[in-house]
């Protein structure tokens, strides 16, 4: 079993999903990325190019279709200047009659962009933290089921 519900098309702090897997509670939870360096100071490359030296080539394309790539992200900078987006961090906990078996962070990947302008509107863009949640819950849930099975021996 996995995570089967996406996150919610607008994500915040906190924001979870929840499974269960051979009687185990998986929980996937969204938390602030407390590094909040601009997106083009971030990400190498996030500005189009033409250049192929670049970090932002785009490909062999027209100066029409790098005005349109270059618009997208101008757009997405505004969205970021205006706080309509965050970096965000997918953690995984996994409890067993409530009680949390994970340790805090152990299962986590930070630097996840949430709610990112999409280019087309329906379009979920943080359907990828589910994806990211399915990644990380099998090494949880091992981590889960080795804690129990120490528990029990030495019990």
């Amino acid at each position: 079993m996995t995570f089967e519900k996406d996150f919610a098309g607008y994500v915040s702090q906190g924001d979870s999903i929840r499974c269960e897997v051979d009687g185990f509670v998986c929980v996937a939870t969204l938390h602030y990325d407390d590094d909040t360096t601009p997106p083009d100071k971030r990400q190498d490359g996030f500005w189009p190019s033409l250049d192929p030296n670049d970090a932002g080539y785009i490909g062999p394309k027209s100066k029409r279709t790098l005005a349109r790539e270059h618009a997208h992200m101008a757009h997405v900078m505004d969205s970021w200047l205006r706080d309509e987006w965050h970096y965000y961090g997918v953690d995984v906990q996994v409890y067993r009659e409530g009680v949390r078996l994970t340790d805090k962070w152990a299962f986590a990947l930070w630097g996840i962009e949430g709610n990112w302008p999409p280019r087309r509107k329906g379009k979920n863009p943080n359907a990828y933290f589910r994806d990211v949640a399915n990644d990380l819950l099998p090494d949880a849930l091992a981590s889960a089921k080795a804690k129990i099975a120490k528990l029990c021996v030495g019990a």
